[in-house]
């Protein structure tokens, strides 16, 4: 797989992978809404890096070492919801027991989830 070319092309697809997010929510998908919601975020951080640096971002999956990366600083409510995705990714990327990790997932929690990685997508784009 080649690497994109443009920060406006991973914005795109950060945008494409928020209104998957968002298809999966309205289908009661929720584990991969949160994981929707995380590869959002990852390449819209990949396309700020690509931005600011003019160098393709490492290949990682960790949000806060993508904005460090770049040189920023979440706000103190945004950080703390990025630890808290790069915790779920890992959980809904590869659960360990399904039954389980639906119920950890509920409409509620991945409803948060999903409001928060909006406003986060929304607060890397201002950074362009």
């Amino acid at each position: 797989m080649g690497a994109l070319k443009s920060p406006e092309e991973w914005l795109r697809q950060a945008d494409y992978d928020m209104e998957t997010a968002d298809s999966m929510f309205n289908t009661g998908r929720y584990i991969y809404v949160v994981f929707m919601c995380h590869l959002s975020l990852e390449k819209a951080l990949k396309g700020l890096h690509l931005h600011k640096l003019g160098r393709i971002a490492p290949r990682t999956h960790d949000l806060l070492g993508l904005t460090a990366g770049v040189g920023i600083r979440p706000p103190e409510k945004t950080g703390r919801f990025l630890v808290k995705l790069n915790d779920a990714h890992i959980v809904t990327r590869y659960p360990e027991e399904l039954a389980t990790t639906e119920r950890a997932y509920t409409q509620s929690v991945t409803q948060e989830f999903l409001q928060q990685s909006r406003a986060t997508l929304e607060w890397i784009k201002t950074l362009f």
